[in-house]
């Protein structure tokens, strides 16, 4: 069983990357280098890791599969054209996750001892599934296809069912680990971001709300990747109590956006009270997020 200290090769890489990276003030070539180095890595983990590779092959048939099927479905019920539209973008975003996982896959182990998983993992599928969604959502909105109201919650009201069903399920079955917590996090980011734009699309948004929902999600994502590359230092996003609350208070926000109209009378008493506690948590996260990094790092 591997322990966390026979983790430090592989850190001290990362190290070596971004400082290497950094020490070439961020060349072409310094990329190069950095993702060809990147991409070697990831290589040799899944060449090591035999069982991995092919939890790994057949989990991206299968979601390449689902994706074709319903861009097929699209095609039959709004025609050739709208699926024609939105496929490249969908295509794109769900072959970068496949690769992103990829490119990952060391992230695949036992946080407390180090021990590497030789599964993706039905906690990380079900994140994968909420991801397919996303990029389904985007591909219709960068094509110009409109989104009815109806079709936008019922993928938000799977989403909300997968991001519960990942958690539980890892936790259950014992099998929490970073690559599970990077996918969920930048999973997360994508579906409430894509959302907002179709709402903001369909004019249920306020432009000002799109604008904080951006702040929201982009300062911390600003300041990780200036951590990461900058200064050679990765920063760990943990969860918060602060953080749990505003993601369950923003997904209220954004449901009552999304009822139906026969409940119009529920959603604009609900509204108000749901924006000034989701603003109010907007607020506060980020400050409990700094406190948290801060505590850990004294």
């Amino acid at each position: 069983m591997l322990t966390q200290s026979q983790n430090r090769p592989e850190s001290d890489f990362v190290v070596d990357l971004l400082t290497t990276l950094r020490n070439e003030r961020f060349s072409p070539q310094a990329w190069y280098h950095f993702l060809r180095r990147s991409w070697s890595m990831s290589w040799k983990t899944a060449h090591t890791n035999p069982q991995l590779r092919h939890s790994w092959t057949w989990v991206t048939t299968g979601i390449a599969i689902l994706t074709v099927v319903l861009l097929l479905f699209i095609g039959r019920i709004e025609g050739v054209e709208a699926a024609l539209r939105c496929t490249p973008i969908t295509i794109l975003c769900v072959a970068w996750q496949a690769s992103d996982v990829f490119w990952h896959l060391g992230l695949n182990r036992r946080s407390q001892t180090g021990e590497m998983y030789q599964s993706i993992g039905w906690a990380n599928i079900f994140t994968l599934l909420r991801g397919v969604g996303t990029a389904f959502l985007l591909g219709r909105y960068t094509g110009g296809l409109a989104t009815p109201t109806t079709l936008l919650l019922v993928i938000f009201l799977l989403g909300v069912i997968t991001d519960i069903l990942d958690g539980q399920i890892a936790r259950r079955t014992q099998t929490e680990s970073k690559l599970g917590g990077m996918l969920d996090a930048e999973t997360d980011f994508c579906q409430y971001l894509v959302i907002a734009l179709l709402l903001l699309q369909n004019k249920l948004l306020p432009p000002w709300m799109m604008i904080v929902f951006l702040l929201r999600f982009c300062l911390p994502l600003l300041a990780a990747l200036g951590s990461y590359f900058l200064l050679a230092q990765p920063v760990r996003i943990g969860s918060t109590q602060w953080g749990k609350w505003t993601g369950i208070v923003q997904g209220c926000y954004l449901l009552v956006l999304m009822l139906p109209r026969n409940l119009q009378e529920i959603s604009h008493l609900l509204q108000t009270p749901l924006l000034i506690a989701t603003l109010v948590l907007l607020i506060g996260a980020p400050i409990a997020q700094l406190l948290a990094h801060r505590s850990t790092n004294t």
